[in-house]
């Protein structure tokens, strides 16, 4: 099966290289469909120089990563879509795990968990905390009993995902797709995952902000639409 590989990229000068060239290494026919999401700190002139064999987007102004994949949807053109982060938090060694259940036929989603038992840095006990409050109030409307909705790794039969109009602009994308994947009655999988996880110091954008806006995000996908 052919993979799409969606990389939104915000700020990441210091890491989209890397990132591709990792992408590039996973032994799977493949495309690479880069959006870069109004960076300023020279990305999207590096996607600019390096972007040969691989379809690269430029937004012109920051608009979030949920925009950023809205971008890159109408390009897909393989049966199985993944979304990979830029920031080397999550390793491509992972996809043959992801995949498996899809490919095997037994899923349409399957999320990457970082609470599984795969090997993680130890890092933020409250961000931990509230990544368990989130999954549990999602888990609470949505009945999957999902243990990291806000994984980074989310792959999708590519023609769910393009079934799904993602209105979120930022990371609110996280809740909003397990809401509606949810209700659309997809076949949901977790996998355990490495996690690769980076300090406020390396670059970690996410915040306490991001998690309050999660819940709002949660309550108006699942009980309002």
């Amino acid at each position: 099966m052919k993979l799409s590989v969606i990389i939104p990229v915000y700020n990441e000068a210091k890491t989209i290289l890397e990132i591709i060239r990792r992408v590039k290494e996973a032994p799977f026919e493949k495309e690479i469909i880069v959006v870069d999401d109004g960076s300023s700190d020279g990305t999207a002139d590096l996607l600019k120089e390096n972007g040969e064999g691989m379809v690269v987007l430029l937004q012109k102004e920051n608009q979030g990563k949920g925009a950023a994949i809205r971008t890159a949807i109408p390009q897909i053109t393989g049966e199985i879509a993944i979304i990979q982060d830029a920031d080397l938090e999550y390793h491509p060694s992972e996809y043959s795990r992801l995949i498996a259940p899809i490919v095997d036929g037994v899923a349409d989603v399957v999320y990457g968990s970082r609470f599984q038992g795969g090997t993680h840095r130890v890092l933020y006990f409250w961000h931990a905390v509230g990544n368990q409050m989130i999954t549990t109030l999602s888990n609470m409307l949505t009945d999957l009993n999902l243990s990291d909705m806000e994984t980074g790794y989310k792959v999708f039969r590519s023609v769910i995902l393009k079934k799904v109009k993602i209105e979120s602009n930022r990371f609110g994308f996280e809740p909003e797709i397990t809401a509606k994947i949810s209700k659309m009655g997809c076949r949901v999988y977790e996998v355990p995952i490495s996690y690769w996880g980076r300090d406020y110091s390396e670059g970690k954008k996410i915040n306490w902000k991001d998690g309050l806006a999660a819940i709002y995000w949660i309550i108006k996908f699942n009980i309002f639409r």
